[in-house]
């Protein structure tokens, strides 16, 4: 993601790099046919086990599995409108000179090639119509849900204005920390459940209690965890695909967790929760398939801040809302790594260069790992040099191992932990 400005920021994310002096002309090529072999592959991977739970494996009332399949097929078309809707957003960025040059390809032809950026903005636009249609079919005017919904839906529409702001103006990294706060509004005004956490079991004896209500720190707890979920996808970046494949990660194991919760529940209300996590999930999903289709290497587009505090934004809604956000920051491991790993450089204990990538030799293709504090630094240090594409897949099977672990931590800790 390319911006205007890049400030002495802790995102160290940018593979590219803006140029005030060049324009977009009629002779730029045109944007790369999308991905779409690899995008189909990867969707199949990810949809198998979820349909499978559904449709086979429990007994969901068909009420509900009507509503989530509506739901499925709604995103699907999310994800052909968008496949169609980024070439044509593409030239009109270009045309307005948001575009940037892959740091990570510099010297090669293709580090001279001008690429639109911010194209998050489409994605964040599709979402957010599927979302708002998808109403009718599942809600009624008088719904409980509907307003906590739709305030999830305004916190999310808050993000991406923030955030395609911030591509164009360039904020402050000391500002986009705060960002996602003032986004959060909506839904912790609007929030309306439970403020109450259950205590792990073997620390009952000692806290006295099973269930402790926390009140107005519980909300402030949610605020926080919106503020941390989209800044560490921002700053857990750098490398072609890799926001967005760690979002398409990400979601595909919150929707396989919010079937299986359903699937092993007899609570109403609480199948409820994890029912509205998939319908704002599933289209992120999809939609964030389609934007990889042209992000992954070698990358067509840059996804932009729009994209990563779009996507940060929505993780956190459907945790809060659907309850589950200790399992959300399991899901969220290599990024709690890669911001604790960050911190003395985002606190400027040591210093923070404008760029925190790894260095590129254009003679052999392959990144050096650099001292700087990011998961994606350290990665090519451990395991040695390597290409930008091979790189973004190992962090993205270790953001997949992250989510087994997860699944594995749950399965053997129920009962004894909770």
């Amino acid at each position: 993601m390319a911006t205007r400005r890049k400030s002495s920021s802790s995102s160290g994310k940018p593979a590219e790099i803006r140029s005030e002096d060049r324009k977009a002309s009629p002779d730029d090529p045109p944007l790369a046919p999308p991905k779409l072999g690899l995008i189909l592959s990867a969707s199949a991977l990810f949809f198998a086990p979820f349909f499978y739970l559904l449709f086979y494996h429990y007994q969901i009332e068909p009420e509900l599995r009507r509503s989530i399949a509506i739901n499925a097929a709604m995103s699907f078309g999310g994800f052909v409108v968008a496949v169609r809707m980024i070439p044509v957003a593409a030239r009109y960025v270009l045309r307005r000179n948001l575009f940037g040059y892959d740091i990570n390809k510099k010297g090669t032809p293709q580090g001279a090639i001008k690429v639109p950026e911010s194209l998050g903005i489409v994605i964040g636009i599709v979402y957010l119509v599927i979302a708002i249609l998808f109403q009718h079919f599942n809600f009624t005017s008088d719904s409980n849900w509907l307003v906590e919904y739709n305030a999830a839906l305004a916190s999310i529409c808050f993000m991406i204005l923030l955030g395609f702001v911030d591509d164009v103006l360039d904020v402050p990294w000391r500002i986009k920390l705060v960002l996602p706060s003032f986004a959060a509004l909506p839904l912790l005004m609007a929030y309306a459940g439970h403020t109450t956490i259950i205590i792990p079991k073997p620390l009952v004896q000692y806290v006295g209690v099973a269930v402790l209500d926390l009140g107005w720190i519980y909300k402030l707890y949610m605020g926080m965890l919106a503020v941390f979920c989209t800044n560490s996808i921002n700053i857990h970046a750098g490398l072609n695909g890799l926001e967005a494949g760690q979002t398409v990660v990400i979601s595909a194991a919150i929707l396989i967790h919010n079937i299986m919760q359903i699937g092993a529940s007899a609570d109403p209300e609480y199948k409820q929760a994890h029912a509205f996590s998939i319908y704002l999930v599933m289209p992120l999903l999809t939609t964030s398939l389609a934007l990889l289709s042209y992000n992954w290497y070698p990358s067509s587009v840059f996804v932009g801040d729009t994209y990563t505090y779009f996507a940060g934004m929505a993780m956190a809604v459907v945790g809060i809302l659907g309850h589950f956000s200790e399992t959300l920051l399991l899901f969220f491991l290599p990024q709690v790594l890669n911001f604790l790993y960050s911190c003395p450089q985002l606190f400027k204990i040591i210093p923070c260069p404008r760029h925190r990538l790894p260095r590129f030799d254009p003679q052999t293709g392959l990144l050096t790992g650099t001292k700087d504090g990011t998961l994606v630094n350290l990665f090519l240090r451990l395991f040695g040099r390597c290409s930008e594409k091979s790189l973004c897949i190992r962090l993205l099977i270790f953001q997949a191992l992250s989510c087994l672990l997860c699944f594995g931590l749950r399965h053997f800790l129920a009962g004894w932990y909770k």
